[in-house]
């Protein structure tokens, strides 16, 4: 079955390191293709463009080896500078023509690793900046449907582990710290509650949901939100 789109949109996924972002936004890609529905993919942040630079440094640990070292809205900044500079150059013409834009990671992700550094009598003041700077200053779409993927932090670090483990990957100053995971862990659900997003729980006894049934889940949120 199709998915039918009525006007622009934007679909977001998000969720701690090792919680299959990247698995779950491409598998609705194949959807859509066999669909015939018209798409575009992006994952963020653009590491290969020359305007992700602040982030590469930020994640490789130049500003120093803890997430805290850069605060939450410097951070934030150079999240939002690479969304901005993609947006601008590269896929603003599919948005406008009305493609399905499929997000691994978005705005979301500050919502999500930023926010966890702040204080928690702080983090509604900080939803409410993030969302008028990127959405409304810079201007850039926002999601008509964020999922956030749910998998409980220890459970995301043996992923993230084995992930690093399997490809020779580095990981990022975010992937390893535990402390940063069990902080993003909360700051994921209290946004998830505040912004709306739909929460999709993939793990089941402890242990992770297989792969295809939190496919199919998301196929009938997506219809849903967007149909």
């Amino acid at each position: 079955m199709d998915i039918t789109v009525n006007g622009k949109t934007l679909i977001a996924f998000d969720g701690l390191d090792g919680s299959g972002k990247e698995t779950q936004t491409k598998l609705l890609t194949e959807y859509l293709e066999k669909s015939g529905t018209p798409y575009r993919y992006l994952t963020f942040p653009t590491y290969h463009k020359d305007w992700s630079r602040l982030v590469t440094c930020y994640l490789n640990g130049d500003f120093g080896e803890s997430p805290d070292s850069v605060n939450a809205y410097a951070a934030s900044s150079f999240f939002a500078a690479d969304r901005y500079c993609s947006y601008m150059l590269d896929w603003k013409k599919d948005y406008e023509e009305g493609k399905i834009i499929l997000c691994n990671r978005y705005t979301t992700a500050n919502a999500v690793h930023q926010l966890s550094k702040l204080d928690e009598s702080l983090w509604e003041g900080f939803i409410s900046w993030l969302y008028d700077y990127e959405f409304g200053r810079l201007g850039i779409p926002k999601p008509k449907l964020s999922i956030y993927l749910c998998v409980p932090p220890e459970i995301a670090q043996k992923h993230i582990l084995s992930r690093s483990a399997s490809d020779s990957r580095q990981m990022d100053i975010h992937e390893k710290s535990i402390t940063h995971l069990e902080k993003s862990y909360k700051a994921a659900l209290f946004s998830a509650e505040k912004l709306g997003w739909v929460t999709v729980n993939c793990v089941k006894d402890n242990e992770m949901r297989p792969v295809l049934d939190i496919h199919k889940e998301i196929i009938t949120v997506v219809k849903d939100f967007v149909g």
